[in-house]
């Protein structure tokens, strides 16, 4: 088939990789201009170079317009296959090949729908994450689902762990998808919208760390900001640190939140929990830290007594 490839960073990077590995037939490529935001700097792969090495022309937009609608009717695909493509398709693209559109998703709809999937998934502690090539229609990651495939989230797994155990199905999973298409398959699951869910784009807001979450929770979240994500964090006598790793305590603390309570094996507990009060909960035992100036060093080292309290603002 003739194939358009709406794409960006490393996840439209590996399926323009496979679909140039495949016997589909690659037309053109659209992408988006290179990025500051800092989550767009991660994992940059750059989908551009990729298809000027392989002679693929390209085209970069930051949106679709009509001038793109135009080209693309030039070029008359029999299919579009899109990942990570950030901004809203028009029915005008969407529709135009013969075959509609694929979108290649990191996560496991119906569920995780939009932007930072396996972060959202990661911090919610769910059992597994995964890949989901799907029919596109007029609703964000909602059309009929063609293949999904599941990989397990382990207790230690971070961000990145996940990143890199998902992203390597996206070749199978789209070469899978576009072989059913290709071979006249017309009939797709539909998804169960009554289990759906739609995520908003990662911001400085969802990092900084809220001492009334449980302690279980917070240990996943600094687990999903692993580098080279940005690192959770908090404030300390008005300086702001990050933290770098941390563990769920052995023992139960009470008290009020974000209190630098006690040191435990390698690492400082923090009282967490809005209920932190009835002694019941376990702490974030924080053993890692990064100071303003971009010193790692464990937390025993940097919180040289205890009292005090870790703050959500200086």
């Amino acid at each position: 088939m003739r194939v358009v490839m709406f794409g960006y960073q490393t996840w439209g990077h590996r399926t323009l990789q496979a679909l140039l590995d495949s016997e589909h037939d690659v037309v053109t490529v659209v992408t988006h201009p290179r990025s500051e935001h800092a989550y767009e700097k991660i994992w940059s792969d750059s989908v551009a170079d990729l298809a000027e090495k392989h002679d693929v022309p390209v085209i970069i937009r930051n949106r679709p317009d009509d001038e793109l609608v135009d080209q693309l009717s030039e070029v008359a695909p029999d299919i579009i296959v899109a990942n990570n493509w950030r901004t809203w398709m028009p029915p005008e693209i969407f529709t135009l090949p013969v075959h509609g559109t694929l979108n290649i998703h990191d996560s496991l709809l119906p569920a995780y729908a939009g932007f930072s999937p396996l972060i959202w998934a990661l911090i919610n502690g769910e059992p597994e994450v995964g890949v989901t090539a799907h029919m596109m229609d007029e609703e964000l990651d909602a059309g009929d689902i063609v293949v999904q495939r599941a990989v397990p989230v382990g207790p230690t797994d971070t961000a990145t762990d996940l990143f890199h155990r998902t992203v390597d199905l996206i070749a199978p999973v789209t070469v899978e998808a576009l072989g059913l298409i290709a071979s006249g398959q017309r009939e797709f699951t539909p998804q169960d919208r009554s289990k759906a869910s739609f995520f908003h784009k990662r911001a400085e807001e969802d990092i900084r760390i809220d001492w009334n979450w449980p302690a279980e929770d917070l240990e996943r979240l600094v687990r999903a900001q692993s580098a080279p994500y940005p690192a959770a964090f908090t404030y300390h006598r008005g300086r702001r640190i990050e933290v770098v790793s941390a563990v769920v305590s052995e023992g139960r603390y009470g008290g009020t939140p974000g209190r630098v309570f006690y040191r435990e094996g390698d690492g400082v507990v923090i009282v967490a929990g809005a209920d932190a009060r009835t002694g019941r909960n376990r702490g974030l035992a924080v053993t890692r830290v990064r100071t303003e100036d971009g010193r790692e060093l464990p937390a025993t080292e940097y919180f040289t007594s205890m009292g005090g309290y870790l703050t959500g603002r200086p």
